[in-house]
């Protein structure tokens, strides 16, 4: 028989060997994609794959020197930083007067917002296609920055409104005591306190901007074509070029890792504990 502090220390190995497990059976695709990208394209298709070869930078000197890699990079971040800037813009202003001058329609309202997540993207492409063709925005990077906000807007509502409903009333009624504006009270009251909450939510947003392909491919051809647009694009009628392609794929992961690794604290915290401490 085990006693409980050995029973105790048992789960604990248990429960980290597990993680462990699991933490490396997701890096390992993220792994496997930079070391393809050191590779020729006859290694990268030898059978079986091969662990040690001699690495070489000629994949992304192709990409650099085919594609220009700056340019799709610089329309991903000015996409993405665009169109969190313009939810949050819209997000926090809804997300505070039904959070805060809530009715019997409220929860409703924001059903019906998260529901529109649900509808299949190409269930609306060809009106929002005519649409962009029509005011001349095909191709552009204003067209991208409405599309993701509207996309991410329920979204960025919901994770907003959850903070605000834990911040006391009590808080906010002192400040309108004290002859604070509605205004005064968001700038200097609501948003310092829930900055952890605000925090996460960009942070989310960011990085499904980033990764959102769909309409990228399908309102952008060269002139505000993103990261992923690039990485479509060396899929061609004669097949996969997984050197080059995890090469580019690399390039375009890169930055949101390392900005998600950076500010995972921040992201963690904000998600786990909203804008209360």
């Amino acid at each position: 028989m085990l006693t409980l502090k050995q029973s105790r220390r048992l789960n604990t190995l248990l429960v980290g060997g597990v993680s462990w497990i699991v933490a490396l059976l997701l890096f390992f695709p993220i792994f496997w994609m930079v070391l393809t990208s050191f590779k020729t394209e006859i290694d990268a298709f030898a059978t079986p794959p091969q662990l040690f070869f001699t690495p070489t930078l000629e994949n992304y000197l192709h990409i650099q020197d085919r594609s220009g890699y700056f340019r799709f990079a610089w329309n991903s971040v000015v996409i993405s930083f665009g169109a969190t800037a313009l939810g949050m813009l819209f997000a926090i202003p809804a997300a505070y007067s039904m959070a805060f001058f809530e009715t019997k329609r409220t929860k409703g309202t924001l059903l019906w917002m998260l529901s529109t997540k649900m509808l299949p993207p190409v269930g609306v492409l060809v009106p929002i296609y005519l649409l962009a063709k029509q005011f001349g925005l095909l191709d552009t990077r204003t067209v991208l920055v409405i599309i993701y906000t509207l996309i991410n807007l329920p979204i960025m509502v919901w994770m907003i409104y959850t903070y605000f409903r834990d911040i006391p009333r009590d808080i906010l009624e002192a400040a309108r005591m004290d002859g604070a504006t509605t205004l005064q009270e968001m700038v200097k009251v609501l948003l310092p306190i829930s900055k952890g909450g605000l925090a996460s939510t960009m942070l989310l947003s960011l990085i499904l901007c980033w990764n959102e392909a769909f309409w990228s491919l399908n309102l952008t051809s060269a002139n505000a074509a993103p990261l992923t647009a690039l990485i479509a694009s060396y899929s061609s009628p004669e097949g996969l070029f997984w050197a080059k392609l995890s090469a580019v794929s690399t390039l375009a992961c890169a930055p949101i890792l390392i900005f998600g690794w950076i500010s995972q604290k921040q992201l963690v915290r904000g998600l786990s504990f909203g804008a209360v401490k």
